[in-house]
């Protein structure tokens, strides 16, 4: 299995926020968001691994800034880290102002897929290798995030979360 950079899984949806799809607020519903980002997600690990994926968790999101009524929204997806039969994809969320093009974002995520088959069955994924500055960061920063959440699962026991453990010993 050969290994691939981020920017092999990267994903680009591009849409524009319509009257059904807001809140009393004028501004996007979060679920409508938390939707399109798990699509680019999606997307996102089944370029990497070209298999079937499935959302295993939803591990963080940041709802910065309301997306306006009629903003232009776009979501972009990368793989972060691949483990065994999972990838982390770390989302970036950006609004387009209307007048001048320019883009600010608005909110982020970081969600976690599993390879499978047809049967549902966990499948091995191709390692990642960052390049950038930004992806070596979300790489590294992925296993510490990996090990917190098995550890709070009660999945790893603190003791063996090197990772997460080398974070506060090198402090």
């Amino acid at each position: 299995m050969q290994a691939k950079t981020p920017e092999h899984s990267k994903t680009t949806l591009t849409d524009v926020v319509l009257p059904g799809e807001t809140n009393a607020l004028n501004s996007l519903f979060g679920g409508e968001l938390l939707a399109r980002m798990d699509r680019a997600a999606s997307i996102s690990a089944s370029r990497h691994c070209r298999h079937i994926v499935v959302t295993a968790s939803v591990n963080h999101v940041a709802f910065s800034k309301p997306i306006p009524l009629g903003s232009v929204v776009t979501v972009e997806a990368k793989v972060s880290r691949a483990f065994k039969t999972s990838m982390e994809v770390y989302i970036d969320v950006w609004i387009e102002d209307r007048e001048s093009g320019e883009k600010s974002k608005a909110n982020e995520g970081i969600y976690t897929f599993v390879a499978v088959d047809e049967a549902g069955r966990p499948l091995s994924v191709p390692e990642l290798i960052p390049e950038t500055d930004l992806e070596k960061k979300r790489f590294e920063a992925a296993l510490r995030r990996k090990e917190l959440s098995l550890v709070l699962a009660g999945k790893m026991k603190p003791h063996d979360a090197i990772a997460l453990k080398a974070l506060f010993l090198n402090s």
